[in-house]
């Protein structure tokens, strides 16, 4: 599943790379930019950062919490 970002240019795919499960860091987040040079986020196209599940779990943490504190300040208007 990718998830689009600012217009659809900028798409992340996040999994879990198979080859790379000899390593801690093997879940792989992958950003690829469909847009002009001078627009980029990053240097590259295509950029993968992997991660370890820890970090995998501290990110879907950090998200959860976001979106709590998104809903319950809708809740009060």
């Amino acid at each position: 599943m990718s998830i689009l970002l600012l217009d659809g240019s900028l798409k992340i795919d996040i999994f879990f790379e198979e080859s790379d499960s000899g390593f801690d860091d093997d879940i792989c987040i992958s950003i690829y930019e469909d847009c002009a040079e001078e627009e980029r986020l990053f240097k590259a196209e295509e950029t993968n950062i992997y991660i370890t599940p820890e970090q995998a779990s501290l990110l879907v943490l950090a998200l959860n919490r976001a979106m709590e504190s998104y809903r319950k300040s809708n809740q009060e208007l």
